[in-house]
């Protein structure tokens, strides 16, 4: 049985993503490893430089190639992300599988599900490889099947932006 917890951090307010990386601080702080995997962020944050200084503590990965939204690519590029979104998935189960880390975050893995890339069963075969290692799953989707795979969910809501 896992010993790793899951965490989601899910809503359609802005700060999961934020709140994520502070987790993965407050690891490293206390000496663990971390591995930080985004998606549906093109090559994502502009700001990633101040995280790639955090090595070896942090690790950050993304697979996609394109700097575009992902609902702007033709289609021909949505399937070529979706082959780079899949292996960046493969990634995080040889994350697991290996006890590559401590902490793993799967950033903005919910959109996936949202969007039909992965299912909730392909999510739940990458956790089921944990064993040890926590997990963080960010994204706006949150529903019954999601919420069952998780040992505590954070809301995050916008209630008021200028």
């Amino acid at each position: 049985m896992a010993d790793g917890l899951v965490y989601i951090y899910a809503g359609d307010g802005r700060g999961k993503s934020p709140a994520a990386i502070g987790r993965a601080v407050q690891a490293a702080v206390a000496g663990q490893n971390v591995v930080i995997i985004q998606f549906l962020k093109g090559k994502g944050l502009k700001d990633s430089g101040f995280l790639n200084r955090m090595e070896p503590e942090i690790k950050l990965f993304r697979f996609e190639k394109s700097d575009e939204n992902f609902e702007r690519l033709s289609e021909d590029k949505k399937r070529e992300e979706i082959g780079n979104i899949r292996n960046g998935m493969s990634f995080a189960k040889k994350v697991l599988t290996t006890g590559g880390c401590d902490l793993l975050i799967l950033d903005e893995v919910l959109g996936l599900i949202e969007k039909g890339i992965i299912t909730v069963e392909d999510l739940k075969n990458v956790l089921a490889c944990r064993e040890d290692t926590s997990v963080i799953l960010t994204g706006i989707l949150l529903n019954d099947e999601i919420c069952s795979l998780a040992d505590e969910i954070s809301r995050i809501d916008t209630i008021k932006c200028p």
